[in-house]
């Protein structure tokens, strides 16, 4: 494996040693720091490199040995004579280290310690038994002063160096990115194969289950009745979450088609509210409807908005304790362009969310919470659910030309500051 592919794990890191000369190592054998220095900056001018050799000593490491190590305030710079060194920056305490770049002769390594009071960005390792040529950041910065050139092509030298490593990390974010895309639509197919693979089973139970409800040679056993009823309910809760996973997908594939029609947005929002009121009523959580008189009806889709509207009350009464409330309100709005809207907003006395976790809720499968605490229950306080709810509703947003966000101070189990979710749909969707 080469050095350039090698990921390092912290547990596996060398520990440093000290600067200089080490014992076990032959004296640097001579090299000429003249021609050295002038590879390593071209183009100074020979006194500048004759008073910079004299400032600077020659080191030998073993392979393994920490040159920098990153976070640390270090004020000493390199120039690798010999051998080659590894650079290398930490990712991740998972991950560990990931190899930026391998130096060789002529390179610099540590000069941005030099030229700012900051730890250091990166660790370097001797990759092979090496020799440096080393110079403080005090002798550094006596040799800047007195030399302007010099300085010039410090700076040169160090944006050079920025702007590889920049185009390394871009090169690194593109390849990662590339990889996401794939598992994500890998994901995507997952989804809608399962969704179509649970379907037809879940359509065959409920109709042997409703064959035997209205068989009438089954005897009248009240037990057996009650074991029909829990099926079913089973049942249409899973039916429900096939649907939800095939509407992310459809939202994913950009094939989410909206069919609108006139909606008196009030009386949906009123009828969402009682669908729930039940479920409310058994966690002592009061549902409060605070409808602007003013609130237009709007041109949607009823079934989505319908949808959009239950996952956000949903949302609102699983993360609000017991005794909690959660408000629904709406009221007209024009937005920047002049185009007439209608905001609806669902705010709960809940457990509040951090800024953090803002744009991620939205996000398909993104659980905020310990996923040990998964309820099946859809109206569980706190306990969690396939991830799905708050994407379908940005989904059916942009869907509509709308937008859906959060308001949160902060997540606090303690003194419930609750959240704030809202939807905004423009009174008429843009045309496909």
């Amino acid at each position: 494996m080469t050095y350039a592919a090698q990921i390092y794990h912290p547990k596996a890191i060398f520990r440093p040693r000290a600067l200089g000369i080490l014992k076990g190592m032959d004296t640097p054998q001579d090299f000429d720091k003249i021609a050295l220095l002038s590879l390593a900056f071209p183009g100074l001018a020979e006194t500048d490199l004759q008073e910079m050799s004299s400032l600077t000593r020659l080191s030998a490491y073993p392979a393994g040995h920490i040159l920098c190590q990153e976070g640390a305030y270090e004020d000493v710079f390199y120039i690798l004579a010999a051998g080659s060194a590894v650079i290398s920056k930490t990712i991740s305490p998972q991950e560990g280290e990931r190899v930026l770049r391998v130096a060789g002769r002529g390179d610099l390594i540590g000069e941005m310690a030099l030229v700012q009071n900051a730890p250091r960005s990166a660790t370097v390792r001797a990759a092979s038994d090496c020799t440096v040529l080393e110079m403080n950041k005090r002798d550094f910065e006596a040799m800047l002063g007195r030399s302007p050139s010099m300085a010039l092509d410090i700076i040169r030298t160090t944006v050079n160096r920025m702007r590889e490593n920049d185009q390394t990390a871009i090169q690194y974010l593109q390849n990662t990115n590339k990889v996401l895309r794939q598992l994500d639509r890998n994901k995507l197919e997952f989804i809608q194969v399962a969704a179509h693979e649970l379907r037809t089973p879940l359509t065959v139970v409920k109709g042997y289950v409703d064959l035997l409800r209205n068989y009438k040679g089954l005897p009248a056993d009240p037990a057996l009745g009650g074991i029909m009823e829990g099926i079913l309910k089973g049942a249409d809760r899973m039916h429900e979450v096939v649907n939800t996973m095939l509407d992310v997908s459809r939202i994913d594939s950009e094939t989410l088609k909206v069919n609108p029609a006139p909606l008196p947005l009030k009386r949906v929002i009123q009828d969402t509210v009682q669908d729930f009121s039940e479920a409310a009523a058994a966690r002592r959580i009061t549902l409060t409807p605070e409808l602007d008189p003013a609130t237009p009806q709007i041109n949607g889709d009823p079934i989505l908005i319908q949808k959009a509207l239950a996952q956000l009350i949903v949302n609102a009464i699983k993360y609000t304790p017991d005794g909690g409330t959660v408000t629904i309100s709406s009221r007209a709005l024009t937005l920047e362009n002049g185009t007439p809207a209608v905001q609806v907003s669902v705010r709960d006395t809940g457990i509040g969310l951090d800024a953090e976790h803002h744009e991620l809720v939205f996000e398909k499968f993104y659980q905020v919470g310990d996923v040990k605490i998964h309820s099946s229950g859809r109206t569980t306080f706190k306990g969690g659910g396939p991830g799905l709810g708050l994407a379908i509703v940005r989904g059916v947003a942009r869907a509509h030309g709308g937008k859906a966000w959060v308001e949160s101070p902060g997540h606090d189990e303690v003194n419930f500051p609750g959240s704030t979710f809202h939807l905004l749909l423009p009174v008429d969707p843009p045309r496909a």
